[in-house]
């Protein structure tokens, strides 16, 4: 069994797909993923995102602010009340991109700083995005103790050493499709360096399709096709990076049940 660690269930398409929210999921049950982590980009669209899953017992939520969606200060209070229900198992998406946006680098660094304050005080894991921020992400994640609450470094892209620095840190490392794509041999050389206990595999869905279904709309079944690549990549068996990736996902989203009992 694998998991999905990091969908966005409500962003799916789901008239271009021609598929319910029931059905996008049993395609993915039939590939054997048996958790999904739906993860939120803004508080103001959580309790509908929430709404819409409240009903998988295998489906649990993020609470957070995409750092592309932070325009104003953050809300901390309200992110504490939304991020105190049972169905969230983590603080994020959160973190600092600065390849798309100029001119909110500090509302994104203010906004990082208390989500992990948030993270810290709820005990909660962090969800973490960056892109282009190497060095502000990781002085931010030190000066606010980011290493008490963990988390992760999802969708990763960056380099060897800033995820060595995150990983020293206590911190797991997430890896999407791009890593399928012809042109992302940095990241695979990363990849094959990245501890197998520190490691969890994603979709990002509905982005960033892997390979053969680049092009096409993510939806969380395609972790599967992310998880044999890995494997290859890794010069290991399918099985044996399942098995391995599923246990590090219950151990850093602790809150998390696991459908057959057993504790990580």
């Amino acid at each position: 069994m694998i998991v999905d660690s990091h969908c966005h269930l409500d962003r799916l398409d789901f008239d271009k797909l021609g598929l319910s929210l029931d059905d996008v999921l049993a395609n993915a049950r039939a590939k054997q993923v048996e958790h999904f982590l739906c993860v939120s980009v803004t508080l103001e669209q959580f309790p509908s995102m929430l709404e819409k899953i409240s009903q998988y017992e295998d489906v649990s939520a993020s609470c957070g602010v995409h750092p592309l969606d932070q325009k104003d200060k953050l809300d901390a209070d309200r992110l504490i009340q939304l991020a105190n229900h049972d169905k969230v198992v983590a603080i994020g998406e959160t973190g600092l991109d600065y390849y798309y946006s100029k001119d909110t680098h500090q509302v994104q660094q203010e906004s990082f700083a208390g989500h992990i304050d948030v993270a810290n005080q709820l005990q909660k894991p962090l969800i973490i995005h960056t892109r282009d921020a190497k060095a502000d992400t990781i002085d931010i994640m030190r000066a606010h103790n980011a290493q008490d609450c963990g988390g992760v470094l999802h969708c990763f892209t960056e380099d060897w050493a800033m995820a060595k620095q995150a990983l020293d840190l206590g911190f797991y490392i997430s890896i999407s499709g791009i890593v399928t794509f012809k042109n992302a041999t940095a990241l695979q050389e990363v990849v094959k360096q990245i501890p197998m206990d520190r490691l969890l595999i994603e979709t990002d869905s509905p982005y960033l399709a892997p390979v053969p279904h680049r092009g096409k709309t993510n939806q969380p079944a395609y972790v599967q096709d992310v998880a044999y690549y890995i494997a290859d990549l890794k010069g290991i068996s399918y099985k044996a990076l399942a098995e391995q990736t599923t246990n590090n996902f219950y151990s850093l989203f602790n809150l998390v049940k696991r459908q057959d009992g057993r504790t990580t």
